[in-house]
């Protein structure tokens, strides 16, 4: 299987390069800026890729509260024209979103068809990106996901470490609830679903997170203790931590869809936290 995929050195993209079982040329903003969609939809048009997987994104959710512009721009108009391009040439379009399409009320776990309601910017820019696939009407995947981590860029495990290293006590929202979902696991779902949809099976809006739910104080602490840091975490209510862009307080999603239609099973993100951290030599 012949794979194109937008996005380099993000966590996703990066644990794709490394997952191997395909042949796969990753774009980044030097080769494919996601700021300019034709850029993107020429290197479609010219690629011999089988399915192209869109892992990229702009996913800076505060800063996106004054450059919801460029956020649309990135999440919305680019992968709108590589579903385009990718339908001109009948190839398989899997682009990665979120759960804050979700207004992250209640507790009941989201389900794909759901009625959205993002919170913030991010989360809007992400929606028109989904409404974009799907109004092309090619033959695309669109996986929701939330609470990633890895050994890579970015991500709340790295951030609680560094923490760790000149602080003995830190305050932790305690009432956000999710399920972390490790990139590796991220990638293999993608690729296990572009080798179904090259061999012709149907797409759709697919849900894949971690599992148990946890909280973010309750992932930080989970992260120490396999890290062996004596680190004090308190829980505090998000009320006490503002941010520029409102969080979702439920980013449960429901996985069932995806198991069911392509045998993918829900990750543990205990056993994804192990590899990171041993990744990371902690």
């Amino acid at each position: 299987m012949r794979l194109l995929v937008f996005g380099e050195t993000g966590q996703v993209a990066t644990e794709l390069r490394r997952q191997g079982g395909a042949e796969m040329t990753t774009l980044g903003r030097g080769a494919a800026d996601l700021a300019d969609p034709t850029a993107c939809a020429a290197a479609i048009a010219t690629s011999d890729a089988q399915a192209v997987i869109n892992a990229a994104a702009y996913t800076a959710v505060d800063r996106a509260e004054t450059e919801e512009a460029l956020a649309t721009q990135v999440n919305c108009a680019a992968p709108g024209a590589m579903a385009q391009a990718c339908a001109a040439r009948g190839l398989p379009f899997l682009h990665v979103s979120t759960d804050y399409v979700f207004p992250g009320t209640g507790s009941r776990p989201w389900c794909p068809e759901d009625p959205v309601a993002p919170l913030n910017a991010y989360g809007r820019s992400k929606l028109a990106g989904e409404e974009a696939v799907r109004a092309v009407d090619g033959h695309h995947a669109i996986l929701r996901t939330s609470w990633v981590f890895s050994a890579h860029g970015s991500n709340f495990v790295k951030t609680m470490l560094r923490l760790a290293a000149s602080r003995d006590s830190l305050s932790v929202v305690d009432d956000q609830i999710g399920g972390p979902t490790p990139a590796a696991d991220i990638a293999g779902a993608l690729l296990v679903m572009a080798r179904g949809m090259v061999e012709g099976q149907k797409g759709g809006t697919y849900h894949f997170a971690g599992s148990p739910w946890v909280s973010w104080k309750c992932f930080a602490r989970e992260t120490f203790a396999r890290a062996g840091r004596n680190v004090a975490i308190t829980g505090i209510p998000t009320a006490d931590y503002p941010t520029p862009a409102a969080r979702p307080l439920n980013s449960r999603l429901d996985c069932a869809k995806i198991e069911r239609d392509f045998g993918i099973a829900t990750p543990d993100w205990k056993s994804g936290l192990t590899a990171v951290l041993k990744e990371l030599n902690v």
